[in-house]
């Protein structure tokens, strides 16, 4: 385990303890960022940059968050994350029950597929071949 840089660090490790324990929550990263994941599936992150917090909602909600101004859309390198907001520190008062949200969402979610690399034009399946089943 690292060790917090600062105040929002260490107020998003001890929100996320909870998390941990007893789930199939785990630590991670995620763009060199500390982050939760349920099996597998990025949920919450903190942004070390700008102190928010990172949590995956639904789109709809992602954009109700962002009108109320309780969040800010999370955009790095300009590219939107749509399901993605940023949550300020100011406004740490609501991050337990984001991340609780977000959980649940992430819970309620299907498992994440592995993407397949394409296939090459040299590789063939049963049906290129022609072989009756």
């Amino acid at each position: 385990m690292t060790i917090p840089d600062t105040p929002g660090e260490a107020s998003f490790w001890n929100l996320a303890e909870p998390l941990l324990a007893g789930t199939e929550v785990e630590r991670s990263t995620m763009m060199g960022l500390p982050c939760l994941r349920l099996s597998g599936a990025f949920f919450a992150s903190f942004d070390r940059r700008t102190g928010a917090l990172l949590i995956k909602l639904t789109e709809p909600r992602a954009d109700e968050l962002v009108a109320s101004g309780q969040a800010v859309p999370f955009a790095p390198a300009g590219r939107r994350f749509r399901e993605w907001v940023a949550v300020p520190e100011g406004r740490s008062e609501g991050w337990q029950w984001l991340l609780d949200e977000a959980l649940q969402l992430a819970s309620d979610r299907p498992p994440a597929r592995k993407r397949r690399r394409p296939r090459t034009a040299g590789q063939s399946t049963s049906l290129q071949t022609g072989a009756e089943p």
